[in-house]
């Protein structure tokens, strides 16, 4: 496509060859875009409904704004981009100077696909980081629907599409917590210990990579790997039923054309492997407080030993009031329990994570009711994890919709998980937004629940080169990796 476009209301969004094409001509600019947009799109999620989007977004703007993530990768496209901006504002371009100052990011895939672009724009270090939408392409869709994007799959015609863009161009800036994780383990004598994707694929999941050798967190005689996340950390049941749905899913995916289809199979695999029925058919050894010792960094920065209730075979650190496909499992705290526990509404930008803990599945459900929850085992501002030799030789861990299964030590060695704060980075969210800032003065900091709680529950709950995710320099896929896992 040219740099001819004659619908009125696309100009809005457009963005001319001479930006995106080095070495095009550069032309004056004769309309400045209220809402200039790059659009990343991972062709694989939604069954056929990524590639559609891809050809109707790429009828409407500059097909030359709009990317395939299966075909390129993020990082190196907003590289270029932005030294691009750079060099034309330096020659006083005015077009250039603005859509620098008003570029906004659509990204449509599974949270996975989402996490990966924020963990780009991160990595980059942007002057001015432009602000990210969400398209539900995937099968939970947390991040979009934290932010009003919606969790249903959307349409992928061209009046569907002018309204997503026309909703990114009221959308209201959000500034969102982004949380480190470091995981780190003597090499083993014998076998391994890094990360296991499904099907036996290591270091094909985005969220996780072994630091290089000359990098600061590396040390002798250690693995050591780092990611970022921004929707949650979980361990434990859930993971494990997340896990074996991306193996069926990378072994018969043509069985998962739609996200009707893709929930009643996660469904299924919640029941088989024995989710609903965990105390009969989960080993005790996997449950969380056999598995680890946990402590938490305090409100006032300081470690402290979280215990963890016996029973608790899911644990699930959050960042956004998502989980699950749009569940809240921390809820809203009553008064009481926030002035006897110190605990808070959620809110995304305070430096805080939810710690939240489920015995089974059924346990689960009551988030489906009004004001449910999880066992609310506390609100901190970093977590570690620490697993040593004992009755399980391995667990199961999610980031953001992204399982894999981690080896536990087979030696008198540990394995340390760590998870710190790291900064925000800046979301587009619409007028339907579930998410609070604590600094929104419509957001209180407590409500008193409607329901009384359960009593039993209520005694249940008895650093430059650190400071980086890893993303542009190694969210890359290899050769062999099918981007679809993404969806």
């Amino acid at each position: 496509m040219g740099d001819i476009i004659s619908d009125k209301t696309m100009k809005e969004f457009y963005i001319p060859n001479y930006i995106l094409v080095p070495g095009s001509e550069v032309k004056n600019a004769s309309h400045i875009p209220a809402c200039p947009v790059i659009v990343f799109i991972n062709s694989k999620s939604g069954g056929q409904l990524g590639t559609e989007l891809l050809v109707t977004y790429r009828a409407l703007l500059n097909e030359n704004q709009v990317f395939d993530l299966g075909e390129m990768a993020p990082d190196k496209v907003l590289h270029q981009l932005y030294v691009t901006l750079e060099t034309l504002k330096y020659s006083e371009d005015v077009l250039a100077a603005e859509i620098q100052k008003k570029l906004r990011i659509i990204v449509a895939g599974g949270d996975g696909t989402a996490s990966w672009l924020l963990g780009v724009v991160s990595d980059l270090k942007l002057p001015q980081p432009p602000p990210i939408a969400t398209v539900p392409l995937g099968t939970g869709n947390n991040i979009p629907f934290s932010f009003g994007w919606g969790k249903k799959n959307p349409g992928t015609d061209r009046q569907s599409v002018e309204s997503f863009l026309n909703q990114v161009k009221t959308a209201k800036e959000m500034k969102i917590d982004s949380w480190h994780i470091i995981m780190r383990m003597r090499a083993p004598k014998d076998g391994s210990c890094d990360p296991i994707a499904p099907l036996e694929l290591p270091h094909s999941l985005h969220a996780f990579h072994r630091v290089s050798l000359t990098d600061k967190l590396n040390m002798e005689g250690y693995h050591t790997f780092r990611g970022g996340f921004w929707n949650y950390f979980s361990m434990g049941m859930d993971a494990q039923v997340s896990y074996a749905f991306h193996s069926e899913r990378k072994l018969h995916p043509e069985k998962f054309k739609s996200q009707f289809v893709n929930q009643s199979t996660y469904l299924k695999l919640g029941c088989t492997q024995g989710w609903f029925c965990a105390s009969l058919l989960h080993p005790s050894s996997r449950n969380i407080a056999q598995l680890t010792q946990v402590k938490i960094l305090n409100r006032q920065g300081q470690w402290e030993d979280l215990h963890i209730p016996r029973s608790i075979r899911s644990i699930v650190c959050l960042n956004l009031p998502s989980f699950s496909g749009g569940l809240n499992p921390w809820g809203t705290p009553k008064r009481k329990k926030s002035d006897d526990r110190d605990l808070t509404s959620p809110f995304i930008d305070d430096g805080l994570l939810e710690i939240v803990g489920f015995r089974n599945a059924w346990h689960g459900l009551v988030l489906l009711a009004p004001n449910g929850h999880g066992t609310r085992l506390a609100q901190a501002k970093g977590i570690r994890f620490e697993f040593r030799k004992g009755s399980a030789d391995h667990t199961f861990m999610r980031i953001d919709g992204e399982p894999w299964k981690q080896p536990l030590p087979v030696d008198d060695d540990t394995v340390v998980v760590e998870i710190s704060h790291f900064g925000q980075v800046n979301m587009l969210a619409t007028a339907h937004c579930q998410s609070k800032s604590i600094y929104d003065p419509t957001s209180p900091v407590s409500h008193r629940d409607e329901d009384e709680e359960n009593s039993t529950e209520d005694s249940m709950e008895d650093w430059g080169e650190r400071r980086k995710f890893g993303a542009a320099a190694t969210f890359k896929f290899p050769d062999e990796f099918d981007i679809s896992h993404l969806s």
